[in-house]
């Protein structure tokens, strides 16, 4: 069985996350979307949250899990019995720190590979604080997010 893990803070689920999380799911038997709870970041969503929109928006994806995690990603791919790390590629800027990324895991464990899709397109300047952003200020932010998670920001924002 061919597992990848897709990690994240997803604070919020942006159609980006979703686009790649679509596409991976296609590739894999199974995908595991690992949650971050990194604790130097202060987020906008727990991370209870934030599985919980991931649940509601990719419910109709059948091969893929959503596990919350925290600590170094190459133990969470050995717990998941991982050998792929999906990682999202919008601009040349994430590639320098991915690839960074990508070459310290593998230094750590070489059974895991790190797999890199470019963004389609129509979703290469979102980002989840560009979202954040928007909502401070009153944007629409319907272009961005599911509707599922509209109304969650607009809660946190007020």
């Amino acid at each position: 069985m061919l597992r990848a893990i897709y990690p994240g803070s997803f604070d919020p689920v942006t159609y980006g996350h979703l686009d790649i999380i679509n596409r991976t799911s296609k590739i894999v038997d199974e995908l595991v979307i690992g949650v971050l709870m990194n604790k130097a970041k202060m987020p906008l969503f727990s991370v209870e949250e934030r599985v919980k929109m991931l649940k509601e928006v990719t419910g109709s994806i059948p091969n893929i899990r959503i596990v919350p995690f925290d600590g170094l990603l190459i133990e969470f791919a050995r717990k998941m019995e991982a050998t792929i790390v999906v990682r999202g590629l919008r601009a040349i800027t994430d590639f320098e720190y991915e690839l960074q990324m990508a070459q310290t895991n593998h230094k750590l464990d070489r059974e895991v590979e790190t797999m890199f899709l470019t963004t389609s397109l129509k979703y290469s300047y979102l980002s989840s604080t560009i979202v954040k952003e928007v909502a401070a200020f009153g944007g629409d932010i319907t272009q961005f997010v599911p509707e599922a998670v509209i109304d969650r920001i607009k809660e946190k924002m007020s």
